[in-house]
């Protein structure tokens, strides 16, 4: 039976607000550079106050790709909170002009908090760095996880940011349980070194008992698995997850599954700002996979859509990906 969504996406939903800056900035304001920091509505409202002219544009790492897969032509749906004022109503709009399914109840206008947003300060070598305010998407809770629409999912991919909330282990489990019981699958990105610290065993037993599908990154995965040996990183996720993908920057990606390993090299690109490349490339790997196509051939998709992203601002395609996919010979 054909389920209605390939991919049902739960994360932080976010609008991201995008700068070029210099290391200079963030070394003045104490800003670590490549990671994503959390920051209170104070904080950010004095970093709004200091950058220069931005761009303010839908994110959330699980919407990305939810809204990559979208953009493929690919049947998702999106599960993440955001108030009912004007940021809300851009992230909504935005995220169903692609084509995804977003029913989420938005907050209240008169909630204390507001919608989420991260100011992504993008220095002259592409690199990003993410001050995060979490908002309203911090008290996602069970109840906002339609458990009918889970079970209409053939996987549901869970966003490790998601893990900073009150309540969101048990969103996550919630949304896990709904899914197994209609035979669906569960996949998961790690999404940042500091966020693993914060939440190892939540992390660790979830990739044991729950997860099918690991997406990470080579920072990601050595702080998982508390080791500098990449290789013994790899080998110790292989062992407990049916499938591991593992991003590493422009030496491309590794592939392991059932015993066997594929290494997908990176394709060359101009790298404008590195915001959303594990997104889309979860989005090109996730839609490959959903439509049959073998674990390679998801790589090379998954790496093809991250090289869109990274050449142009922001984190969302601009680029027909299904005509790129076929120009490259990948359909």
């Amino acid at each position: 039976m054909t389920k209605r969504f390939h991919v049902v996406g739960i994360g932080n939903a976010m609008v991201d607000i995008l700068t070029h800056c210099d290391d200079a900035f963030l070394e003045e304001n104490g800003i670590q550079k490549g990671i994503m920091q959390l920051v209170d509505r104070r904080r950010g409202l004095e970093l709004y106050d200091r950058i220069g002219p931005a761009e303010e544009m839908s994110g959330g790492s699980a919407a990305n790709t939810i809204a990559g897969i979208a953009a493929l032509g690919g049947r998702t749906a999106y599960v993440g909170k955001v108030k009912d004022d004007q940021l809300g109503a851009i992230f909504a709009h935005d995220l169903r002009a692609q084509g995804a399914v977003y029913e989420t109840p938005f907050a209240p206008a008169d909630h204390p908090a507001e919608t989420g947003r991260c100011i992504v300060l993008v220095t002259p070598d592409g690199e990003r760095t993410m001050n995060t305010y979490l908002g309203v998407t911090e008290f996602l809770s069970p109840s906002d996880i339609d458990v009918n629409q889970i079970a209409e999912a053939e996987w549901i991919f869970l966003e490790g940011y998601r893990f900073d909330g009150p309540e969101s282990h048990e969103a996550f489990a919630r949304a896990i349980r709904a899914a197994r019981e209609s035979g669906g699958r569960v996949s998961i990105t790690l999404s940042d070194p500091f966020c693993i610290e914060r939440h190892r065993e939540a992390f660790a037993r979830m990739l044991r008992e729950d997860v099918d599908l690991l997406f990470a990154n080579r920072a990601e995965i050595l702080s998982m698995y508390e080791t500098d040996d990449f290789e013994l990183a790899l080998a110790r996720a292989a062992a407990e997850i049916d499938t591991v993908v593992c991003t590493d920057s422009e030496n491309g990606a590794h592939i392991l599954s059932e015993g066997r390993r594929w290494h997908v090299p990176a394709l060359p690109t101009q790298v404008v700002d590195a915001t959303g490349a594990g997104d889309l490339f979860a989005a090109g790997f996730l839609w490959g996979l959903t439509h049959g196509y073998d674990l390679e051939s998801c790589g090379r998709m998954g790496n093809s859509a991250a090289a869109e992203v990274i050449s142009h601002l922001g984190a969302r395609p601009q680029e027909d990906l299904r005509k790129r996919f076929l120009a490259q010979g990948l359909l």
